[in-house]
Formats: C-alpha cells, sequence, structure tokens
C-alpha cells in the first residue's frame, strides 16, 4: 500500500509525492467490515499519520439494507434509517440485508458506494484514527482485563451476532 500511494513510511513520509488525493477505505457495512475498517485506521494512524492530518482517508459508506416496495428502492445506511424507511414506505415491502459487498451487484455498488456523484464518503479525522487505535489496543492487545470490560460494559448493545 506504501508504494503504492508514493509515500514512505514513518519519519520519511512525503507527502508531496502522494498519488491520490483520496484515499477511500470501503469494508462491508456488517461487524466484520467495522473490525476490518478499525485494523487500517489503526495502521494509517501508527504508521502514516500524515495522510491523516493531510485530509487524504475517506470510509466509503456502504448500504446495509435495500427497502423495496413495487418499482420503488431506496437504501438504508443503519438500522434507525432502516425503520424510518419502512414507516415512509408502508406496506408490501421486500428487505434485502447485505452482508457484504459483494452481495450487491456491480450496478448497485457503483450506484450507492462508488459513484462521486451520490456516493457518501466520510473524511478521517485524527479523532477517527486515536478512537479506532485506542479500540484495537483494548481489543488485540495483551491485556486481558481492559478487554473483559469492555466486553461487559458493551455485550448488552450488540445487534446482529455473526457466529
Amino acid at each position: 500500500m506504501i508504494t503504492a500511494f508514493g509515500v514512505n513510511i514513518g519519519d520519511d513520509i512525503d507527502l508531496t509525492k502522494i498519488r491520490y488525493g483520496k484515499i477511500i477505505i470501503m469494508t462491508d457495512a456488517d461487524v466484520d467490515g467495522a473490525h476490518i475498517r478499525t485494523l487500517i485506521l489503526t495502521f494509517f494512524y501508527r504508521y502514516l499519520k500524515p495522510l491523516i492530518d493531510g485530509g487524504h482517508i475517506y470510509i466509503a459508506q456502504p448500504p446495509l439494507y435495500k427497502v423495496s416496495a413495487g418499482k420503488r428502492e431506496v437504501y438504508a445506511y443503519s438500522d434507525p434509517e432502516l425503520q424510518r424507511v419502512l414507516a415512509q414506505m408502508g406496506d408490501k415491502t421486500t428487505i434485502q440485508r447485505y452482508k457484504g459487498l459483494g452481495e450487491m451487484n456491480p450496478e448497485q455498488l457503483w450506484s450507492t458506494t462508488m459513484d462521486p456523484e451520490s456516493r457518501t464518503l466520510l473524511k478521517v479525522t485524527l479523532e477517527d484514527a486515536i478512537v479506532a487505535d485506542q479500540l484495537f489496543d483494548i481489543l488485540m492487545g495483551e491485556k486481558v482485563e481492559p478487554r473483559r470490560e469492555f466486553i461487559e460494559k458493551h455485550a448488552k448493545y450488540v445487534r446482529n451476532l455473526d457466529i
């Protein structure tokens, strides 16, 4: 990745040689995708922080759901948004939950996540990367106690657990 970006790593990083104005992280919208996104953000924070500081890192937002009613299709990017869409569309709706990007056909992936005219990108801030780094340390670090405390604190909020 470092070679593809055109920059070095650590203190030798030279943003004048960057090959891309935007580096977009695109992962599945589910729990596994969030984990992968955290790992990638941690990598950027620890080794390529000037890319974050320079505003080059973005996160693509793929939908979690497609709601259909007749010929009308609406995409929802979160559970609360799904509830709002269902309330607006009324009865006789069909819901498709996307487990991953591979479940969308190329046209859907383009129109929802990749098309510069309609996609949603979130610019990664230093605060986002710091939170990802801290979460990575808690969940993947050597200390068991912080991990156990995190799991106990957040276990009641888990939905759509993939086991």
